[in-house]
């Protein structure tokens, strides 16, 4: 489970898309990040656009900034960010060229290009990954609706509260005005008794 949590922490959204970073997967598949993108350049027609992408200048630099400026809130977290803060920031610095993005698609194209043992257990744990963001999404996005949908009750319920305050209020007005009436000074003729 500890991998998949660290798996997790690499997965990035880019473009829309869940995606994990070439030098990511080549740390995971314990190969260099070169070796991992020669394998992909030597069976290039295996990853269209929507398996993998190059990330831009811009993309990079935002992403290098979000590693650098993270604070998580646990000690733990800080130290794994800090570890890949220093890993982004140190030996991925000063690349040649711009990280390869892989979606899940590409990712799982990966098991087919990559054949060692260490390549297809992690792979195996990547797609698991992968799938528990999905699963944590869903909830997610259920929570979203029923929280809109408890607000929306909340806004009728408002609605009602209100109505029912100012009846209320017309019957006590109603009600003061009657006592105030009937205690009112009368005016006239008074008879003697």
């Amino acid at each position: 489970m500890q991998i998949i949590k660290s798996i997790q922490s690499r997965i990035y959204v880019i473009r829309g898309e869940r995606v994990m970073l070439d030098f990511d997967l080549a740390s995971l598949y314990e190969v260099e990040t070169k070796v991992l993108n020669q394998a992909v350049k030597r069976n290039i027609l295996r990853f269209p656009e929507d398996f993998m992408f190059q990330l831009t200048k811009e993309e990079w630099n935002n992403l290098r900034f979000q590693f650098e400026t993270s604070n998580e809130t646990t000690q733990s977290s800080q130290i794994v960010m800090m570890n890949r803060s220093q890993f982004v920031t140190g030996s991925q610095k000063h690349r040649d060229n711009l990280p390869y993005a892989f979606t899940e698609q590409g990712v799982a194209m990966l098991s087919g290009v990559l054949r060692s043992e260490r390549a297809i257990n992690m792979n195996i744990a990547i797609m698991r990954a992968f799938v528990d963001v999905r699963k944590i999404l869903l909830k997610q996005s259920n929570i979203n609706e029923q929280i809109l949908e408890i607000k929306e009750r909340l806004g009728e319920h408002d609605v009602q509260l209100n109505e029912l305050y100012d009846a209320m209020d017309n019957m006590l007005d109603e009600k003061i005005a009657q006592l105030k009436w009937k205690d009112r000074e009368r005016i006239g003729f008074k008879m003697k008794e």
